[in-house]
């Protein structure tokens, strides 16, 4: 596996901690694919690109749809995140707007929207 990138979501391209998501929150651009909004800050301090995902409790009331929801979008991301062509690093929170569980490849689409939009308006092409 030598020189090859690895597919994995490691605790570092989590994002986490109440400061980083709050000027996320606060300083974020909002944006949306059909089955997904996003909001992204371009140029985070941190060393590496990092994500997160969020499904509102009103939409799911079981933690077991909800968690099945993240796990999608996780995967997601961490099949397709090498597709992301940024010079800096982003933070990322997705943000599952559905009522109704759409399917992995639904979510592998969305997700794929998601990070060509970021290509195209912050990548250097």
């Amino acid at each position: 596996m030598e020189g090859e990138a690895r597919n994995t979501l490691p605790k570092k391209e989590r994002l986490c901690g109440k400061t980083a998501i709050s000027k996320l929150l606060a300083k974020g651009k909002h944006g949306s694919v059909p089955g997904l909004r996003y909001l992204c800050l371009y140029g985070s301090d941190a060393e590496v690109t990092r994500m997160m995902v969020s499904v509102p409790k009103k939409s799911f009331k079981r933690a077991v749809k909800r968690n099945l929801l993240k796990r999608r979008v996780r995967e997601s991301w961490r099949r397709q995140k090498h597709m992301l062509a940024l010079e800096g690093n982003i933070d990322i929170l997705f943000i599952y707007p559905s009522k109704e569980i759409l399917s992995y490849e639904e979510i592998y689409t969305a997700v794929g929207q998601v990070i060509d939009n970021l290509n195209s308006k912050y990548g250097n092409s």
